[in-house]
């Protein structure tokens, strides 16, 4: 008997096994209870990593750039990061000094400084400039960001009594020891450029891109300069209500264009490793059997508050409006953090919508370097987004003061 028991026990398990190793080669089972499906997929570039440096907005809209190439002419590029960033540096370092020290220097900064650096000195090929000149095989920009910040806030003191014209070339030094120097010609698939010849080569208008955003602070369809430290350019974004910004994300995405998305990642929702991000609702506002309600209520504030993000599956998510946005931003629950981009959409086992985002932090992760944003997140924690103007639905566009070609 016994002997039948164990021989069934193993016969139940190898077929639980085999069922498994079937269940996985037909489908990637989401393990944490969402199994996302893909419903919209913008074609985009490989996933790259930022690791340890500030220039998410480099990397989401450099990636953003080559999505439109992709997109226009079918050619998958990998284009330098560490040239835009190097870049702005110089001119931030700049600015800076230029206003007594009372303005942001840091290595973060805004999608904006792109389009920007893309027009003044153009762009290379990833290959012609990586960045890594000083013994990394990855991005690590604590030392050089601490020594930028402390020669810049030294040249604002004025320890000679007045600022010399030696301290740009300090900052031209540091950069190209740390980042390696600016080619002022390379070769690439054997034809010779500038860097910014190559951004002509590349064929992109930088007037055909916009960027925008939502708070009731500002007069909606006005643009206004975005008061967040990484502006350090002042640019402006477009206005327009909560509900159109998101029209807007649905419309490109429809049509195959995909979108930056700057926003707040400091959430309790927001799970990278788990690849999703939602905005749940307190545990004592959902529905709730006796005993977990009970349990809920036996919890300390902190635990409480930890226990509201413990989630494996879809749960009951806040309803955000215009007025609880505007609340989150004003109070800083809010903050500019990430920048990103959204490359799709998706639902998950119960058909709840998510847009598909593309990070820049490696792809070990479950997803291989995505994750999944819910709508209510979206509605919550966007600060900004960036995208093509032929994107903007034909209403919209006119409410905007936006041509349509």
């Amino acid at each position: 008997m016994k002997k039948l028991i164990v021989t069934l026990m193993l016969g139940a398990l190898a077929a639980g096994a085999s069922a498994q190793e079937n269940a996985a080669d037909t489908a990637a089972v989401d393990t944490s209870g969402f199994q996302f499906k893909d419903v919209i997929t913008i074609p985009t570039t490989s996933v790259k990593d930022q690791n340890k440096s500030g220039t998410c907005w480099c990397f989401s809209g450099t990636s953003f750039f080559e999505d439109e190439i992709l997109r226009l002419k079918g050619d998958s590029l990998d284009l330098s990061e560490m040239f835009t960033v190097r870049m702005c540096y110089a001119d931030k370092a700049d600015r800076y000094v230029r206003m007594y020290g009372q303005a942001n220097f840091g290595a973060g900064g805004s999608v904006m400084d792109v389009p920007y650096v893309w027009e003044r000195y153009g762009v290379v090929p990833e290959e012609v400039y990586t960045g890594l000149h000083y013994g990394e095989d990855k991005h690590v920009h604590g030392e050089l960001d601490a020594i930028l910040s402390s020669l810049v806030g030294n040249v604002v003191k004025k320890p000679n009594k007045k600022i010399t014209p030696a301290w740009r070339d300090a900052v031209e030094g540091v950069l190209d020891a740390y980042l390696g120097e600016v080619p002022e010609t390379f070769t690439y698939k054997g034809k010779t450029y500038t860097p910014q010849s190559y951004a002509r080569e590349l064929g992109l208008s930088m007037d055909n891109y916009i960027g925008v955003t939502s708070f009731t602070h500002h007069p909606f369809y006005e643009a206004f300069v975005l008061e967040v430290p990484d502006n350090w350019l002042w640019a402006e974004y477009m206005n327009v209500p909560m509900m159109e910004m998101k029209a807007i994300v649905d419309n490109a995405l429809a049509n195959g264009y995909s979108v930056v998305w700057a926003a707040d990642v400091s959430e309790g929702g927001f799970k990278w490793n788990d690849g999703v991000a939602l905005m749940p609702k307190a545990k004592d506002q959902r529905d709730m059997s006796g005993t977990e309600l009970a349990r809920w209520v036996k919890l300390s504030d902190k635990d409480r508050a930890a226990d509201q993000y413990e989630f494996k599956g879809p749960v009951e998510e806040i309803e955000v409006t215009q007025e609880s946005r505007q609340a989150m931003f004003d109070s800083q629950e809010t903050t500019d953090d990430h920048g990103m981009v959204i490359v799709g959409t998706a639902v998950d086992r119960l058909g709840n919508p998510y847009y598909k985002v593309k990070n820049s932090w490696d792809t070990n992760q479950v997803y291989d370097g995505y994750f999944y944003v819910s709508v209510p997140y979206f509605l919550a924690k966007t600060v900004d987004i960036y995208f093509n103007k032929a994107a903007v639905p034909a209403d919209l566009a006119k409410k905007m003061g936006i041509a349509r070609k």
